[in-house]
């Protein structure tokens, strides 16, 4: 039988001498939310027995199921890789994604203002509302809101960092056994988090020959009774591709369809290049409520921040309260995002200057433009002109460089010959392409391009027919 201990606290509190343990007594008055008493139950009062002292007879301590499972695709084919500098060239690293890791692009200065005097006003010191603080979660409302999807601060949570927005919402959305769409080539921390769950994951195909955008056939084909959401990605994070209008309403009318909800991630939203449109998923839908990640880590440029938020826009109250509340029970996990950044959200939002943005994807286009340049008369190189965001695949006509049977050989090879070092892209399950971070410095890109055509030059082998052609 269950039995009570019971702990009575007096003057001079548990660790004093004054205390009096009684036995099989139950709680009145006073309790748990009282003073003076805590009560703690305990299955038995008998010793354990001799078997249950001895079932362990030497130490087996091993990682849980979860842990073994989880797995960061890049760092799994990364740290792998086969990785010698050439000793004679500086290295030059095109495949992290970054922006601040070259001191080319800081932050605007309000930006780091804004930070300032949040940490000199000692207001945000403390623990936050899991969710954030309601000044802060009004302030993302009012800079994200649209008559097209209108926003509340009960529609936002803040996270840290965009990779926990995006955590947060496969976990309210998905079950183990359920299953995710998730874009081919696409950002691997999707696969990451529902393998780690226990979430199986579905690839569908991004054609490169269309700039990336959906194989709407391929995915409608991978839906069944077990698909529980659809991840888009725009702009996108490998391919730097930006969806038009058109197709986003494409891809809405197939969730529509099938019923799916999407998780949208835009943490390169607005981060486009001139000339181009971002359009944000929730203002083209009438009917798929949409959780919308995004963050300040890269349009912002201070990925260390870890300041992220999910915006619900609840088409029809598909949603309800459930997933609000699940969202609420899931951010008390690790108790909110950062208190400081948080203080300073509102003055970053509403004081950033127009001209900083410019400024960023600008340089941004000039980059991805001279390298696209450089690459497209590489032998065995076809480059994919982006459109936003920080990156430019590049596809590798394999069968031309004997030696290198996949992507990961090549850019091995390409780090021994030339020191430049390029993300293989079966880190995204999308072999024989390689990414490359456009933020470097131009001459650091133009030095790369030149190593990397030069590397091409020397081992690319054209076929015996166009040797006879």
């Amino acid at each position: 039988m269950s039995k009570s201990y019971l702990v009575q606290k007096e003057e001079n509190g548990v660790h004093g001498k004054n205390v009096n343990v009684n036995y099989g007594k139950s709680l009145t008055g006073k309790g748990v939310n009282g003073t003076g008493f805590h009560r703690v139950s305990d299955t038995s009062v008998h010793p354990a027995s001799s078997a249950q002292k001895s079932r362990r007879q030497k130490w087996d301590v091993r990682p849980s199921e979860m842990a073994m499972r989880t797995v960061n695709p890049i760092r799994a084919i990364v740290d792998g890789m086969k990785l010698t500098p050439n000793p004679e060239k500086a290295m030059i690293a095109l495949s992290i994604g970054d922006p601040t890791v070259f001191g080319n692009l800081p932050t605007d200065d309000s930006v780091l203002q804004a930070l300032k005097e949040a940490v000199d006003s000692q207001q945000y010191n403390g623990y936050a509302p899991s969710i954030g603080y309601q000044k802060s979660r009004e302030a993302v409302a009012n800079f994200y809101n649209n008559p097209l999807a209108p926003l509340e601060a009960k529609d936002v949570v803040l996270t840290s960092g965009c990779s926990q927005a995006i955590e947060l919402c496969i976990s309210v959305l998905s079950n183990p056994g359920d299953n995710i769409l998730i874009p081919c080539p696409g950002f691997s921390l999707y696969k990451c988090i529902a393998v780690t769950m226990g979430i199986n994951i579905k690839l569908y195909n991004l054609l490169p020959e269309r700039s990336w955008e959906v194989d709407l056939e391929h995915l409608e084909s991978l839906i069944d009774e077990k698909t529980s959401c659809l991840v888009v990605t725009n702009p996108s994070n490998p391919c730097g591709s930006v969806f038009t209008q058109e197709h986003l309403q494409s891809i809405l009318k197939l969730a529509s369809k099938h019923r799916l909800p999407v998780l949208a991630d835009e943490i390169y939203g607005d981060m486009v290049f001139p000339g181009c449109t971002f359009h944000s998923l929730a203002t083209l839908s009438s009917d798929v409520p949409i959780l919308s990640c995004g963050g300040l880590a890269k349009r912002w440029l201070v990925p260390g921040w870890r300041m992220g938020w999910i915006l619900i826009h609840d088409r029809n109250n598909v949603f309800g309260s459930e997933i609000r509340q699940g969202l609420v029970k899931l951010t008390q996990l690790i108790l909110g995002a950062c208190t400081l950044v948080q203080g300073a959200l509102e003055s970053i939002l509403n004081n950033t200057p127009q001209h900083f943005y410019h400024s960023t994807t600008s340089f941004l286009k000039a980059n991805a433009e001279i390298c696209f340049k450089e690459l497209s008369t590489v032998p065995g190189l076809t480059p994919i002109m982006p459109s936003g965001a920080l990156y430019l695949m590049v596809g590798i006509d394999i069968d031309h460089f004997p030696g290198m049977e996949t992507d990961v050989e090549f850019t091995e090879r390409l780090v021994t010959e030339q020191s430049v070092f390029c993300l293989p892209t079966t880190a995204f399950d999308f072999p024989n392409y390689f990414r490359i971070v456009v933020t470097v410095p131009e001459e650091m890109m133009v030095e790369a391009c030149a190593r990397i055509r030069q590397f091409c030059l020397r081992n690319y082998r054209p076929h015996r027919d166009e040797l006879d052609q």
